[in-house]
């Protein structure tokens, strides 16, 4: 079994994906439009070139996500997409590439459990949290 995050965005899910692609090193397997699906017909024009599905390869894990019908959006609050990163190194970069034109929650620093650990919104609006833990 695999948990997967799956995000929903108010027409910025492509926007998003291309900037995680970069951030996170990862790569894209899918990202298809309202337009290009068998829903086409009942998609509203304005809404054709909206992504109903996006999948993004990072390492292992796979980040999902589109953009809900605007009557069907709310914004993600309550839950953060938190990432186990192995180097210091790596989480900082990671932690800076994420957090550009977003808002840093909590600074990434040394805690007692990590090495590294921060806490973010992005641009988008998806929280994330940085882990490196401490070995053994």
């Amino acid at each position: 079994m695999q948990i997967n995050p799956y995000l929903s965005f108010n027409g910025k899910c492509e926007a998003a994906f291309k900037f995680y692609e970069k951030a996170l090193h990862g790569k894209m397997i899918m990202m298809m439009r309202y337009g290009e699906s068998p829903a086409a017909a009942q998609t509203s024009p304005d809404s054709r070139d909206k992504i109903i599905h996006a999948r993004l390869a990072i390492g292992d894990a796979l980040l999902m996500g589109s953009d809900a019908p605007p009557q069907m959006y709310e914004p993600m609050q309550g839950v953060s997409v938190s990432l186990s990163v192995e180097e210091p190194g790596e989480a900082d970069r990671v932690f800076a590439a994420l957090a550009e034109n977003g808002t840093v929650r909590m600074p990434i620093q040394e805690t007692f459990w990590a090495l590294r650990f921060g806490m973010l919104t992005d641009q988008f609006g998806t929280a994330w949290m940085i882990n490196c833990e401490r070995p053994g």
